[in-house]
């Protein structure tokens, strides 16, 4: 018998407690296994880190000079530090909760908002502005690295694009290079592990952005129809997760059939869910198991 984990559960524990397909934390569905590429650099547990050459790389795909990007202990430790910096902050609700938990509330402060917003998977308009931008799952809805706004620091997260969130790996960009400065200042010392360090060029070397975004989005129009077929009706997205605000009794319904999908809880919606697209060889096991949503 599954156990059924608590709402707030997700990040790829779901193995903890029986869970056969995990669907609560989104991940690239797409990307292939990055395994034997880490193996490749397991050498480098040997030596302390050095970021300069992966530092490099990722500069060079964000188009931006390497004193503009610092690499992170994930997407988390970004936030944090950026969080730690600019102290103040607001977002509009739903949003990530992380930003929160590091923010103190301003309606007069900066905008933080994740781009494509997390749960919705909506992309943000043209005309959004904001003073830090999550690019979390930017690339796996555009197919491109980042929007490149110039006046505002972006956070992001390999470990989503490239589906290992073992191996924590994250950055800040800005063009504020002085910001940049005291934000190296304030990192812990060797904080982005040596086996990122050595991992991070070839990894961004085997990125294949545009057919990722592409397989996704096919992926993605499959689990609509049948959500939409079965009464559940999801909101248009442009990412790797799909945001069911009003869905009460379907993660419970998924959970009998192993399968866990995000409560939106944290999110301010009891009855939503997020539902990550999943990999190729389990989308038939998740569309046979979707129920049909009882009359009202």
């Amino acid at each position: 018998m599954t156990t059924i984990p608590p709402p707030g559960q997700h990040g790829g524990r779901a193995h903890l407690y029986g869970i056969e397909l995990e669907l609560s934390a989104s991940l690239n569905p797409v990307a292939p296994d990055p395994t034997p590429l880490f193996e490749r650099h397991l050498a480098s547990l040997r030596h302390y880190p050095d970021a300069s050459r992966a530092t490099a790389a990722m500069a060079e795909v964000l188009g931006v000079e390497p004193d503009k990007v610092l690499l992170t202990n994930g997407g988390a430790e970004a936030i944090a530090l950026v969080a730690n910096e600019l102290k103040r902050g607001w977002v509009e609700e739903p949003e990530f909760a992380l930003y929160q938990r590091h923010l103190i509330a301003d309606q007069t402060a900066g905008r933080w908002l994740s781009d494509p917003n997390n749960p919705t998977g909506q992309l943000a308009s043209a005309d959004t502005l904001a003073t830090v931008r999550d690019e979390a799952f930017y690339p796996l809805a555009t197919g491109e690295w980042t929007r490149g706004d110039t006046d505002t620091i972006v956070v992001g997260s390999l470990t989503k694009v490239f589906a290992c969130p073992g191996v924590r790996m994250g950055y800040v960009m800005a063009h504020d290079t002085e910001l940049m400065q005291r934000l190296g200042d304030t990192q812990p010392r060797w904080s982005f592990s040596g086996l990122a360090c050595e991992s991070v060029p070839e990894l961004l070397a085997t990125a294949e952005l545009v057919r990722w975004r592409d397989e996704i989005a096919a992926l993605r129009a499959e689990m609509i129809n049948v959500l939409n077929d079965r009464g559940w009706f999801p909101e248009p997205a442009t990412a790797n997760y799909l945001w069911i605000p009003d869905a009460p009794g379907l993660r419970d319904a998924l959970l009998t059939k192993s399968i866990l999908v995000r409560s939106a809880q944290s999110f301010g919606v009891p009855n939503g869910v997020r539902i990550a697209v999943p990999r190729p060889e389990h989308i038939a096991t998740f569309l046979a198991a979707i129920p049909h949503r009882a009359s009202d």
